[in-house]
């Protein structure tokens, strides 16, 4: 019996058209029709992208005669199938600027497999090969897809789930490779920037030294980091074994930004373990047709999100007190959304399909990120344990018992009641009321636990007599336009829309700058009524608000002059000191 083949061939006629053209070569399958599938969604990215619809040319053909092809529905195409080497070629359109999406054009090449490769319908765990024609302008490609031995620029995957999760890279970057915890580490830059390779090196060796450490061991033999570097730039995702960066092109020989960069490497590669390996039951295998529901991405997101930056802590990168205002950040972040007497970190992760990755004007209304909320969580989570440890364990302790029963002893997903259950059976310590309140929308009381370790959550705005109207502007072509309003301010209440165009209040037209609107705010009082002379859809009206009160909080964390010996012991572990 000869072996059925799947053998991908990339080549690129177009680029700068931002096209790549894909032939699939497929061998000994049987049945009478074959149904190719294109995901419409990729790992780690919890919105339906409809990959399918940059799809175009689709064409078979069985040992050069065509064979008939149709599209039964949004994302698959159904290949009349007859005895030879079945051909399929089509064309895949890539021009938008993300770490989700392709983007081709004349200098580069950024294949996001889910959105390049379609799968035959029941062969999911098939195993592929992807040859990849390079451009004679062309000469690297980058990937943690592993080469098929003596076949250049040739490359295997075991099957769909893999091929799905690995990026590929081509053109002509800036490579390096360096051992860091006994794996090889390849950094492929692209687009150019005033990044120093000898001390980033360094620095990610350190961010992967530490990691692997906390979690027990590095479970790749090979890792590629893929950084593009823009105008402006940001944002990252997470694969099995490598992840794909954004990053401004000229900034990192600024500080702060620099820092940025790194903790987004600390995050994503921290995901290495934590969702790529330990993850909830819905996050694989996978379904590519539809959405993959959990509530557990606070945990996912949130607890990388706590330790991205607590892991540059760890590494020395951050002084105690920039650790401390990044993490105050998060609570900024929840506590001045009012969505978040809405929504729980929970009902969050649920509804990332649906409100995540497509915010609007009202988002900060009606939800919150289960990014930051999941970390107020888990710096929750984490201190408790600490502290009813005697500083003996931590968070870490979990996260590492539960990687090596659910993903190494048991290759499985977990439900959140057995995460908990682990989590309280290795520290010894009662989680539930942490675990509980991410399902509600109710606050903890989070100076319960940063008294424990000697410090407190202070909100430096507490009795500030400040005024404002509840909205955010923006201007276009020299007119000023409500961009936001929130939720229960007085322009809530008063009636003010997103799109209203400001004119004019209390009868000074308003300029670009906010200035009159900045006068009335400094030296009006509470509860005077300003008259805002608004235009609607081309129709001018008035609009009566009210000056209130800023509900608005920023909050810091800062040692406890009160703390106990004990408790500035445990801050002291917790922070690394």
């Amino acid at each position: 019996m000869v072996d059925s083949s799947i053998h991908f061939r990339i080549s690129f006629i177009e680029p700068q058209a931002h096209y790549v053209e894909v032939e699939v070569i497929i061998n000994n399958f049987t049945q009478e029709f074959v149904n190719l599938k294109m995901p419409v969604w990729t790992p780690g990215s919890y919105l339906i992208r409809e990959y399918a619809r940059h799809v175009e040319s689709l064409t078979a053909s069985v040992d050069s005669e065509l064979v008939r092809s149709e599209k039964i529905n949004k994302n698959t195409w159904r290949i009349k199938n007859k005895k030879g080497t079945l051909r399929v070629r089509y064309r895949v359109y890539g021009f938008e600027v993300s770490v989700r999406t392709n983007f081709i054009d004349i200098d580069h090449a950024y294949l996001n497999p889910a959105a390049t490769f379609m799968y035959i319908e029941g062969a999911i765990n098939h195993a592929s090969t992807v040859e990849i024609i390079l451009p004679e302008y062309w000469k690297k490609i980058s990937t943690g897809l592993p080469q098929q031995n003596s076949k250049p620029n040739t490359f295997l995957a075991e099957n769909f789930d893999i091929l799905f999760d690995t990026p590929i890279e081509i053109g002509n970057q800036d490579t390096w490779t360096f051992d860091a915890a006994g794996v090889q580490h390849e950094f492929a830059m692209v687009g150019g920037g005033d990044y120093n390779k000898n001390k980033l090196t360094q620095d990610v060796t350190r961010i992967v030294e530490v990691e692997t450490e906390l979690w027990g061991e590095n479970p790749n033999d090979r890792y590629v980091f893929i950084t593009h570097n823009r105008h402006h730039g940001s944002g990252g995702l997470e694969h099995l074994n490598s992840t794909v960066l954004g990053a401004t092109r000229f900034a990192y020989n600024i500080e702060s930004s620099y820092k940025s960069y790194l903790s987004l490497i600390a995050h994503e590669y921290f995901h290495l373990w934590n969702v790529k390996r330990l993850r909830p039951k819905a996050l694989g295998p996978f379904d590519y047709d539809n959405e993959n529901y959990t509530e557990g991405l606070w945990i996912m997101e949130g607890f990388t999100s706590y330790y991205d930056n607590l892991i540059i802590r760890r590494c020395g990168f951050f002084s105690v007190k920039e650790y401390l205002n990044a993490l105050a950040n998060e609570f900024n972040l929840v506590y001045n959304r009012p969505g978040h007497q809405l929504q729980s970190a929970a009902q969050a992760s649920f509804d990332t399909w649906i409100k995540q990755y497509r915010p609007d004007e009202n988002s900060q209304n009606s939800g919150i990120s289960y990014y930051n909320k999941g970390a107020m969580h888990a710096v929750a989570l984490d201190i408790e344990i600490l502290a009813q440890t005697g500083g003996a364990k931590r968070l870490d302790n979990v996260l590492r018992a539960a990687y090596e029963k659910f993903y190494k002893n048991e290759a499985r997903g977990f439900d959140e009641d057995e995460f908990l259950n682990l989590a309280e059976t290795v520290t010894g310590v009662s989680l539930s009321k942490i675990f509980e309140a991410a399902h509600n929308s109710t606050e903890i009381d989070y100076n319960k636990y940063f008294y424990k370790v000697g410090y407190k959550l202070i909100n430096v705005l507490q009795g500030s007599r400040e005024l404002h109207l509840g909205i955010k502007t923006n201007v276009q072509d020299g007119r000023m336009f409500v961009k936001n309003v929130e939720r229960d301010s007085s322009a809530w209440h008063a009636g003010l829309n997103v799109d209203d165009e400001l004119i004019a209040i209390n009868g000074n037209r308003i300029d670009m700058a906010g200035k009159e609107i900045d006068y009335i705010l400094s030296n009006g009082q509470a509860d005077d009524i300003v008259d805002t002379l608004i235009s609607r859809d081309g129709r001018v009206r008035t609009i009566h608000m009210p000056l209130w009160e800023n509900t608005k909080k920023q909050w810091i964390i800062e040692e406890n002059k009160e703390a106990s010996a004990q408790e500035k012991l445990l801050g002291n572990i917790w922070l690394s000191i």
